[in-house]
């Protein structure tokens, strides 16, 4: 389900200017990892296997994992922990997300 060109995407972390959100327990086990990050603002939602979401970021920051060299630091370490979200980026439940036109540089590409 990968876009068309996102291995070649020159703005990799375009898709991460917003941070996602995470099911609670997959922010457990990235938070066990001991790496530079933070979440925020959880909340209950029961689209979310736990029954909660949190957030990677604080308001509209980039996400809090998205390291100086533009690449996520949980997806240096351990691309299963990545949260699904950002797995499956820029679709959402099997199609393309609303956010892609505005967070994927692939996306915005072929709009233009």
């Amino acid at each position: 389900m990968e876009a068309d060109g996102c291995s070649e995407c020159k703005q990799k972390n375009s898709c991460c200017d917003f941070g996602a959100w995470v099911d609670l327990e997959e922010a457990k086990k990235i938070l066990s990892l001991g790496l530079k990050g933070q979440f925020y603002h959880l909340e209950i939602d029961k689209d979310f296997p736990s029954g909660y979401k949190v957030g990677t970021s604080y308001e509209d920051d980039p996400c809090s994992f998205l390291e100086p060299d533009g690449l996520c630091a949980i997806h240096k370490v351990d691309y299963n922990l990545k949260p699904a979200y950002c797995r499956e980026f820029p679709y959402e439940n099997g199609e393309l997300s609303p956010l892609a036109e505005v967070l994927c540089a692939q996306v915005k590409s072929k709009k233009q």
